[in-house]
């Protein structure tokens, strides 16, 4: 049995989603252990309770210890399955980080994998917009083979969340190693700026505000505005977001985000994920901070050798590198400083060919 330290690290619920998750992989029972133990209120939380009931029905396995708080939990995986899976979140938990634990054994499957979200977040803080999911994430993915589609159907906000998200995965014999190294020159910049239960105007003081700064840095941008009339708002919570993403000649992507709250002007979040997206572009790097650590167990389980420069290396992203390396015995080899630009280079796995 794999046995892991949930406080390594940040000590935060991405180890439990990805120990669990590669276990899944490998087939091989996995513990996990102080989960979230440098928290304030340590143990897990409902949206990692029902990201590893879902990772369970994807692999017809036994969880235990599945409870709230809960400190410890040991999954005993199976063979992954085609299937549809529904996933109900009844906080305002976001739907990108269980969805992320999901994407990676999926692929095993024999046949297409389903996951609907009902309730969650799409769009809350620490956690990937599923804007960026589908324009940064999953084409960066399908450089390696990766088939997959995610569709938002409702967006969700904190407090009452209430996000709904279906996503299609398709079967895949094997990963496709992944080089990305020089970004080569900005092709495009593109953008969604949302808001919901809330006046159009602030969506379209996020995309001006963003705008602004990135034609000073020397790119011109086209930002959708996504706003919805008070009648016709599905919604269940006030919010808004913006997501960005520049595309280069040599079909990089790299990404950024920023989310508003109460009391934090529309200004100021259009221009915090436009500096953002600018000062990732200034470091010559072909890869953004956030999708750095996604791709980290993607690289791992490729055929061949992997090579990405990121443009920042975080805590994040070293963790999962370090969990990867213990569950896979993946060979990494890190070049750069925790919070500084740096450059990643992964052996696949010899067997990654069933993936």
């Amino acid at each position: 049995m794999i046995k892991i330290d949930g406080s390594i690290g940040e000590g935060g619920g991405s180890i439990v989603r990805l120990s669990t998750a590669l276990a899944t992989v490998t087939q091989e029972p996995v513990e996990v252990y102080n989960i979230r133990a440098k928290r304030d209120n340590p143990g897990l939380r409902p949206q990692h309770l029902e990201g590893l009931k879902a990772l369970a029905k994807l692999c017809n396995g036994k969880l235990e210890g599945g409870e709230i708080g809960s400190t410890k939990i040991t999954l005993n995986p199976n063979q992954v399955q085609g299937k549809k899976i529904g996933v109900r979140i009844k906080t305002a938990g976001s739907i990108g980080l269980v969805l992320q634990s999901l994407m990676i054994p999926a692929p095993l499957a024999d046949s297409e994998v389903k996951i609907e979200f009902e309730g969650g977040a799409t769009d809350t803080f620490f956690a990937p917009p599923i804007d960026y999911l589908n324009n940064v994430t999953l084409p960066t993915l399908r450089k390696m083979g990766y088939q997959g589609e995610v569709e938002q159907i409702r967006r969700g906000h904190y407090p009452k969340g209430g996000g709904i998200v279906r996503s299609q995965i398709q079967p895949l014999k094997k990963l496709k190693s992944l080089k990305l190294t020089e970004p080569g020159k900005i092709k495009s910049v593109q953008g969604i700026s949302h808001c919901v239960k809330l006046p159009g105007r602030i969506a379209e003081k996020q995309a001006s505000s963003a705008k602004r700064i990135l034609s000073k840095a020397g790119y011109d941008a086209e930002i959708e505005v996504e706003t919805y009339k008070k009648s016709e708002d599905p919604h269940l919570s006030p919010g808004t977001g913006i997501v960005l993403w520049a595309e280069t000649e040599n079909e990089v992507i790299l990404g950024s985000s920023a989310l508003g709250k109460k009391g934090k002007p529309a200004e100021k979040v259009g221009r915090e994920a436009a500096e953002n997206l600018v000062k990732q572009l200034e470091t010559g790097c072909a890869v953004d901070q956030h999708l750095t650590d996604q791709l980290i167990p993607y690289l791992a389980l490729a055929e061949g050798e992997s090579e990405i420069t990121s443009a920042e290396l975080t805590s994040h992203t070293l963790t999962n590198i370090e969990l990867v390396k213990q569950i896979l015995g993946t060979e990494f080899e890190v070049d750069g400083e925790k919070g500084e630009p740096g450059r990643i280079q992964a052996k696949g796995r010899s067997d990654s060919a069933k993936t």
